[in-house]
């Protein structure tokens, strides 16, 4: 290469400026000599994600490797956001912004494949707003209107004017035979219909306008498991509106796991929080003592899923004598158990967080 004073469109050059980080240099930017500002071009907006996920490493010691494999990943993806985060279970990690579900698959294959490492991706979430009321909680964030990217920072009904939720204009072309299927499904995720019209003798366009909430984990495989795999489904972005929120948190014998905390819609929590609880009660294995699950809003449980203890037969040697003998050995098992369940430590399983977030099929 040698320096030259211009370049033409389709040609590739370099320079160099004052940036210390890699993050400074975004796509769109207008470059200027110093002193000599000029216009920028016009009509470019930056990309807006619209999913969020924790990203933890396996093994904390392979922290700097992660890091090291997404700033490169970053670096040919600009789309994709980046801020630390730490979790009590899962250690040092970050919060990414992604475009949707498919782009956070990809780039979580990529990080796999080509960087040889191996990650916790935790359930992927939307970013919501809060409208603050309390003067002192305007003064701590410096505005009245803040963004909630992580569940566990969601703000207090108490110290809120309302809350606003992510919604998307959506767009599902299908044969006509399936309308009934796919109308039911919109409606079981709050959808609003804006539209429906016949593009041919066979075929249908629907539009709806969707919480976005709705459609980010598993909308797209319901969709396409009712339809035989012919729907099809695009959304754009349609800003925001007013929504009753609670946040919902999951108790392991009365301790709260931060990862499954979750955003729910009001009139949707104790069926959310019932699913919830199953699904956790067939992952989490069994223990020496009993496992309580549950789903609470605030102090109120709403939902209670119980894992059964292992149990062993402490009778099986007694084949007579008095029925007090009995009872004082099963007394003895019983506080044995208790005291397990209280020093006890109870798992969750590295795969877990986004199975259990996954909805059973739409009936």
């Amino acid at each position: 290469m040698m320096p030259i004073s211009f370049r033409y469109a389709g040609q590739v050059g370099y320079l160099i400026a004052g940036m210390k980080e890699i993050t400074e240099a975004q796509i769109g930017d207008t470059l200027y000599l110093h002193n000599q500002p000029v216009e920028p071009l016009p009509g470019f907006q930056s990309a807006k994600p619209m999913v969020f996920a924790g990203m933890f490493p396996v093994d904390q010691s392979e922290y700097g490797n992660l890091k090291s494999a997404i700033e490169k990943l970053t670096l040919n993806d600009s789309s994709v956001t980046v801020h630390r985060d730490s979790s009590l279970a899962l250690g040092a990690g970050w919060r990414l912004g992604f475009l949707g579900l498919l782009h956070m698959e990809v780039f979580n294959q990529r990080l796999e494949q080509e960087y040889n490492t191996s990650v916790i991706l935790t359930a992927p979430t939307v970013p919501y707003k809060a409208v603050l009321s309390s003067a002192k909680f305007i003064k701590a964030q410096g505005k009245e209107e803040v963004t909630i990217i992580n569940p566990s920072e969601f703000p207090d009904k108490s110290a809120v004017v309302e809350y606003l939720e992510p919604i998307v204009m959506g767009t599902i072309i299908t044969p006509d035979e399936y309308i009934g299927k796919i109308i039911t499904l919109c409606q079981n995720r709050r959808a609003v219909q804006k539209d429906l019209v016949y593009i041919d003798d066979h075929r249908v366009m629907m539009k709806y306008l969707f919480p976005l909430n709705e459609i980010v984990v598993d909308f797209y495989d319901a969709l396409k498991s009712m339809s035989s795999g012919y729907a099809s489904f695009d959304y754009e972005d349609a800003g925001y509106q007013t929504a009753d929120l609670v946040k919902m948190d999951i108790l392991l014998n009365g301790n709260a796991v931060e990862e499954l905390i979750t955003i729910v819609h009001k009139d949707k929590v104790y069926q959310e929080g019932k699913a919830l609880c199953e699904r956790l009660r067939e992952v989490i294995p069994r223990q020496l003592f009993e496992i309580a699950i549950q789903a609470a809003v605030g102090k109120k449980i709403i939902a209670r899923e119980t894992v059964k203890a292992y149990r062993k037969n402490v009778l099986a040697k007694c084949y007579g004598g008095d029925i007090s003998r009995k009872m004082k050995l099963l007394k003895r098992q019983a506080e044995g158990k208790k005291k397990l369940r209280k020093i006890g430590n109870v798992e969750v399983p590295r795969d877990a967080f986004i199975t259990v977030l996954k909805r059973q099929p739409d009936k």
